[in-house]
């Protein structure tokens, strides 16, 4: 077995690795609270500037990092639109396609036609691109991003399910309580996460338990919204009655926050919590 590495071709491959992983951690939409659209650009830009920079370096085996740090960035940036944009198959298929031809037409041009710019051009081009990112990023940031907004029932009649499949004590049953709204005020595409939501059934002898679920239709719920779009989605609660209850009627109450759900109230009450804190 040959273990005769080079040193410098780790200390590269590690770079480019972790590089992968960053870009990774960076599209998660964890950290920095960027929209959408300026985080494709920023993908977008940091290909143009490695493959400036691979091209001006011409040489040795730094422009070879800095081809693989552009190819990989491109591939995130492809993967990353089409993930949070949902172009569809179509649309799928013509980013692949037009992926293909881009660094064909590259290779082609940098193998065969040996273009090259000095390194005081690539210089030029990745301030150029820092400039338009800072202004994309002061953008994003001053423009607004999504506000929240919950609307619910002030009170509700719960009537069991006809069947339950199950052999579990009570009777499940299925209710809407109200609609939760979502706004982008600006014309980037932002990621839509609505708050955390739950329920808690006080003052009630016909309903089993206290803790109720309470969540957003997930078929109403996609993952981003678009420039100055306003986007709604139902709220249901899923709760248990007792067996022998053939309907209930709840108040809905709504708080920002609650521990637990060990509260009273002197009628029956659906107490929704959301909480916003996050």
């Amino acid at each position: 077995m040959n273990l005769d590495l080079d040193g410098g071709k780790v200390l590269y491959a590690l770079g480019v690795v972790f590089a992968l992983v960053a870009l990774l951690y960076f599209v998660q939409d964890v950290v920095f609270g960027l929209s959408i659209t300026v985080r494709s650009a920023l993908l977008f830009a940091l290909f143009v500037g490695f493959f400036a920079g691979g091209v001006a370096i011409g040489r040795g085996a730094l422009d070879v990092v800095s081809f693989a740090l552009a190819a990989i960035t491109y591939t995130v940036f492809v993967w990353y639109v089409v993930n949070r944009y949902d172009p569809g198959e179509t649309g799928i298929f013509l980013a692949l396609a037009v992926s293909a031809a881009l660094f064909v037409g590259l290779g082609y041009a940098v193998r065969e036609r040996g273009v090259t710019i000095s390194l005081r051009t690539a210089g030029v081009v990745v301030l150029a691109l820092l400039c338009v990112s800072l202004v994309l990023v002061g953008a994003d940031v001053l423009g607004g991003g999504v506000s929240y907004d919950t609307d619910l029932e002030e009170s509700v009649t719960v009537i069991p399910a006809e069947e339950d499949p199950t052999d579990r004590d009570g009777t499940p049953a299925e209710v809407s309580v109200g609609t939760a709204s979502a706004t982008n005020e600006f014309v980037f595409t932002r990621p839509l996460d609505h708050p955390t939501i739950y329920g808690c059934v006080a003052g009630s002898d016909d309903v089993l338990g206290d803790e109720v679920s309470v969540r957003y239709e997930s078929y109403q719920h996609p993952d981003a919204i678009g420039a100055n779009e306003e986007h709604s989605v139902e709220l249901e609660a899923r709760l248990l009655l007792e067996d022998d209850v053939d309907e209930t009627t709840l108040s809905v109450e709504r708080v920002d926050d609650l521990e637990n759900c060990d509260v009273t109230r002197s009628e029956p009450t659906l107490i929704v919590v959301v909480d916003e804190s996050e």
